[in-house]
């Protein structure tokens, strides 16, 4: 049985009221997990960060270290080192979370940018009104390192290099070379900083779904 096609209902102002209203709460949800995302990810980051140190904390309470060995490179314990490469490691993961929120709140906000371009220009004609707000479609950036949450990834990533260059370089048993040390916690900022070119790029190119009614797709 063929389906009928639906009516099409002409549109008043009120009608672009609603979806100004629409719109607004849209972007203001947002914008409000995109922050909850960033703040539960960086209170997880510091919370792993914050491991080594407690750990070294309870060991030293308990005896089971001297705290004058904490003083010098060569007399800090192995195992120290490895929970500072261990808890390094994990906080890996809340960093490539918050790639994946940065992207995934990017690509909300472009379409509902889309969405308010499609009824913005009728009510500036209507009404002779238009949202403050972006219409670009292609704003904002999922690449853009200068914003917010690219400043909370990159610094998540240079914490993260810190303890993996520290603590690789103790459990190698090698004395640091301090110009040497901050080269190489650079080359694995870089690493990092790979990854989040890379992953945002791949996001902008990524493989759109099927649109059996062959309407342009606005969103880059």
């Amino acid at each position: 049985m063929r389906k009928s096609s639906p009516s099409l209902v002409p549109l008043d102002a009120t009608h672009f009221l609603q979806l100004t209203a629409v719109d607004f709460t849209g972007i203001y949800a947002v914008h409000l997990a995109a922050k909850e995302e960033r703040l539960k990810m960086t209170r997880l980051a510091m919370s792993l960060l914050s491991g080594p140190f407690l750990a070294a904390i309870a060991l030293a309470s308990a005896k089971v270290i001297d705290p004058a060995q904490l003083t010098a490179w060569e007399r800090i314990p192995w195992y120290l080192f490895a929970l500072v490469t261990a808890f390094g490691l994990l906080s890996v993961l809340p960093f490539l979370r918050l790639i994946e929120a940065v992207n995934a709140h990017a690509r909300t906000a472009r379409a509902i940018n889309n969405f308010r371009l499609l009824y913005s220009s009728r009510l500036k004609d209507e009404l002779d009104w238009s949202p403050n707000l972006p219409v670009d479609p292609r704003f904002p950036e999922t690449y853009a390192p200068l914003t917010w949450p690219g400043i909370n990834v990159m610094m998540l990533a240079l914490v993260n290099s810190t303890y993996l260059t520290i603590g690789v370089t103790g459990l190698a048993k090698q004395v640091p070379n301090l110009p040497l040390l901050l080269l190489s916690i650079l080359l694995v900022a870089m690493v990092h900083y790979a990854i989040y070119y890379v992953r945002c790029n791949v996001t902008r190119r990524r493989r759109m779904p099927h649109n059996p009614y062959d309407f342009p797709n606005l969103e880059t």
